[in-house]
């Protein structure tokens, strides 16, 4: 599937900015999974600087400077991306979780893709023996990964409720755990923190997920949201899979990578610093469009264009 993703924010301050740094992860990952033909940024104000470079986890990365005055800023990213992921069959018998806890710590690559660097707790993600327990009871002995992690998923569906209000970016996993409610990203670092505690590797995707249209009608422009959930190392056979708490399905090719880390700070989509005193407030709008038609130009999009910033 091909989709066109618009992912627009604004910040206004309550007084003037005089200088912005900020770094954009606004580019959709190149993998065996997904391509990415064309890809650009934009700001404004205009930036005077612009650098690009790659993640430790090999997410692209755009710091920008803003040192025009402003009360308002707004940056906008806009994507082609071909998503082509596997198929994954539930059925297909795969290692116990034990063996890949054991083959997880004898992986001596350190490549971003290595389950080494998802092994251990995390600024937004630490151990908490009431989140392991709970993950346990998915992993009795013996119990094949993928099958484990999937009810893991399907439990936290099940179990908490989706509440945009509970929560916070700030929110520490534990909290979110003992509310038994939050976002996408509380789901998200919830399995993370189970499955680490059992010495599992779990990383954290941001992305975008595909939003259906109820009976018939397009989305209104911008309805759409980022989206966060989870890839499991299911040992070298199977590899990275994604699964999505919040929906209880796998992130298959209506999930668009953004950036993988291991938790949300790692790949946030923009952070930064600015200079401004008073509130700030802050609107985002997405939208992530199928376009099958452009299936047939395949050809014209053979690689990204390089990000730049400008008004």
């Amino acid at each position: 599937m091909i989709y066109r993703v618009r992912h627009r924010t604004t910040y206004k301050y309550e007084r003037t900015s005089t200088y912005a740094r900020c770094v954009f992860r606004l580019q959709p990952e190149n993998s065996d999974r997904q391509t990415v033909s064309q890809h650009a940024v934009t700001t404004s104000p205009r930036a005077s600087s612009a650098i690009q470079r790659s993640g430790p986890f090999g997410e692209a990365t755009l710091t920008v400077v803003i040192e025009e005055p402003h009360k308002t800023m707004v940056v906008e990213a806009n994507s082609i991306v071909e998503v082509h992921s596997r198929a994954i069959d539930p059925g297909r018998p795969s290692d116990a979780w034990e063996t890949i806890r054991t083959q997880s710590l004898s992986v001596e690559s350190i490549e971003p893709t290595s389950p080494a660097a998802f092994l251990y707790p995390s600024v937004r993600v630490p151990i908490a023996d009431p989140i392991t327990d709970y993950g346990r009871e998915s992993f009795a002995p013996g119990r094949p990964i993928v099958d484990a992690a999937s009810e893991l998923m399907r439990r936290l569906h099940d179990d908490f409720t989706f509440d945009p209000e509970a929560t916070k970016v700030s929110t520490p996993a534990a909290d979110a755990f003992g509310a038994r409610r939050g976002v996408c990203q509380d789901f998200a670092h919830i399995m993370i923190s189970a499955l680490r505690g059992l010495g599992l590797p779990a990383a954290y995707v941001s992305g975008y997920l595909r939003t259906r249209p109820v009976d018939g009608r397009r989305d209104l422009t911008g309805s759409d949201a980022s989206h966060a959930w989870v890839n499991v190392w299911c040992g070298r056979e199977w590899g990275w899979v994604g699964f999505d708490p919040t929906n209880a399905v796998y992130a298959q090719d209506d999930h668009i990578v953004l950036a993988i880390g291991r938790d949300y700070s790692d790949v946030a989509p923009i952070d930064g610093i600015l200079m401004s005193p008073g509130d700030q407030a802050i609107k985002v709008e997405v939208d992530v469009i199928p376009s099958p038609e452009l299936a047939s130009q395949r050809p014209s999009y053979a690689r990204a264009a390089p990000i730049s910033a400008a008004s």
